[in-house]
């Protein structure tokens, strides 16, 4: 069975990149919900089913704080992107917060 594969945004960084002019990636991918490895871009195609999941406002869906993700087994592209090793926190992102 596949890992779980997490999309979601991070409006942390559409709010730095409309105050700071910059263009950070503000789509994540998390391969596996406390996967080492995350990517981070500006497009995301996934290459077969997915659902959308809006987990309400008791807790987050994910340790990042994520509310609503996308789910899926199935493998996903990431464009423009940049990989990081660790967890997904928004400060792991430069300018960010």
């Amino acid at each position: 069975m596949s890992k779980k594969n997490f999309i979601h945004i991070n409006m942390h960084n559409i709010r730095a990149n409309r105050k700071n002019g910059t263009n950070l990636p503000v789509i994540t991918v998390k391969h596996g919900k406390y996967g080492k490895i995350n990517e981070y871009g500006h497009e995301a195609e996934i290459m077969g089913p997915c659902k959308v999941i809006y987990g309400g406002n008791d807790k987050p869906l994910l340790p990042c704080g994520a509310r609503v993700v996308i789910e899926t087994e199935s493998e996903v592209k990431v464009y423009d992107k940049t990989k990081r090793k660790g967890k997904n926190t928004v400060c792991n992102v430069p300018k960010c917060g």
